[in-house]
């Protein structure tokens, strides 16, 4: 992949809806991407990125990976689509059962999806189907938490903390879902890693569970770190909180490992990580790298006992599913990234890396537009101070530093960073190098 040569362009912007995006600005100066490789992007002007943020998260193994493409394409040359219901095929029942070797516990049982927002809204389904099977059907409520991002789906919207979805979707919401407050308190100012102070913020659960009966609350779910409102670290002590009041009242713990899982906080999961084991945990994203949509749902073992011991010889024990759950092209990409996990060290890689990156990433606090920085493992969060309106910094700063070279996604005000798990020292000083005179730029921009 070479700079310099351009890319065509549509002919017409006019007809796609763009998701999370702002469509009439986008529309008025374009921002496409034409290929891809490695750590690295080529814009349609023929400009070369560093891509630090691995797509959304999703391509911690890089761009363009030879392994992935190679079962991809012999996948669809020998079964392009199976039906998932009352019948199968064999690649899905292999990768449930290596995905099992790697699940913390007991959390051997997988259910597949499309992505991390059905993952999530099958994840609420079974927590549903399973106080059911025990007889315990009053549990109905959730508890969810503020700041928190769970997908787009109805459930999803319901249990997560994002204003603007509320808002806007209040009128079709799930009914019974209560919200824990965000970690993320006044005095967690430059702090890599978790916290010393916030575990009391787990009370909330308890105060939640006297107000409405915790014998009424089916689940409990939180993002271990929630990434994508900007690398929220969890303070010392708070998930071992959660994880004993849930056991105090009959309460399932989902742990929503969209974006943590598969080595983003240099262990394998989050929950070895923190040391705390959820009875529910839901994956996606890097499972195929991002290359194909896929989502995972692991259950310990007694949740899905419970299902299936409740439900009639020949009955179908969970009326749930998807057109593509399981589907053959996803599977052979998760299957291939397996594989790439144990080859390359995958995850120790991370953990090994982590340090370094972390240093260069708080080694951005002395820019004066900065406001706070956040990080755990190959992830942070930098905040950006407000400039006369909420979002309007994140947004500026963004655009700057994709002219600067380095892309990523930015929520609201704050840039979300996570480098691909392939990079080596240099990469990590190429992205630092290049958010400096991006920031620096976007600061000198706001001042004019």
């Amino acid at each position: 992949m070479k700079p310099g040569s351009t890319s065509p362009v549509p002919n017409s912007f006019n007809e796609h809806w763009m998701p999370f995006t702002s469509n009439r600005d986008f529309k008025a100066n374009p921002r496409l991407i034409a290929e891809a490789k490695d750590m690295y992007l080529k814009t349609h002007h023929g400009k070369i990125q560093i891509d630090a943020s691995s797509g959304l998260f999703c391509n911690p193994l890089g761009h363009g990976r030879r392994e992935i493409t190679e079962a991809v394409t012999k996948q669809l040359e020998t079964l392009d689509y199976a039906q998932p219901f009352q019948q199968g095929w064999g690649g899905s029942f292999d990768l449930a059962t290596r995905i099992s070797k790697h699940t913390p516990g007991d959390l051997n049982k997988m259910f597949f999806t499309i992505c991390g927002s059905t993952a999530v809204e099958t994840a609420i389904k079974i927590a549903i189907a399973y106080h059911r099977a025990k007889g315990n059907a009053e549990r109905f409520r959730f508890v969810g938490r503020e700041r928190s991002y769970h997908g787009m789906n109805i459930g999803c919207i319901s249990v997560g903390g994002m204003v603007n979805n509320i808002k806007t979707f209040a009128s079709i919401l799930m009914p019974g879902v209560q919200h824990i407050r965000h970690t993320h308190l006044p005095e967690h100012k430059f702090i890599s890693g978790q916290p010393e102070t916030g575990d009391y913020l787990a009370n909330d659960l308890e105060t939640i569970c006297a107000n409405f009966g915790g014998e009424n609350i089916a689940a409990c779910i939180v993002e271990p770190i929630a990434g994508s409102t900007g690398t929220l670290v969890p303070p010392k002590g708070y998930l071992e909180k959660l994880r004993a009041i849930c056991d105090e009242h009959g309460i399932l713990l989902i742990f929503d490992e969209v974006i943590t899982g598969w080595g983003r906080t240099g262990s394998k999961f989050a929950a070895d990580e923190f040391g705390v084991m959820p009875d529910i945990m839901t994956m996606a994203k890097a499972t195929t790298n991002g290359v194909v949509p896929m989502g995972v749902v692991a259950c310990r073992d007694y949740i899905y006992d419970a299902v299936m011991d409740a439900s009639a010889e020949g009955a179908v024990e969970l009326f749930h599913g998807y057109t593509y759950s399981a589907a053959p092209v996803a599977v052979a990409a998760a299957l291939a990234v397996q594989d790439i996990f144990e080859k390359d060290d995958i995850f120790n890689r991370a953990k090994n890396l982590s340090p370094y990156f972390q240093k260069g990433l708080f080694s951005l606090q002395d820019l004066e537009s900065v406001d706070n920085i956040r990080g755990y493992g190959m992830m942070g969060g930098i905040d950006m101070k407000l400039n006369t309106k909420p979002g309007k910094a994140g947004l500026e700063c963004f655009k700057a530093c994709y002219e600067a070279g380095v892309n990523f996604k930015a929520t609201g005000d704050c840039l979300i960073i996570a480098p691909q798990f392939i990079c080596e020292e240099k990469h990590i000083d190429e992205i630092i190098d290049k958010l400096r005179t991006g920031i620096t730029n976007y600061q000198n921009s706001y001042k004019s």
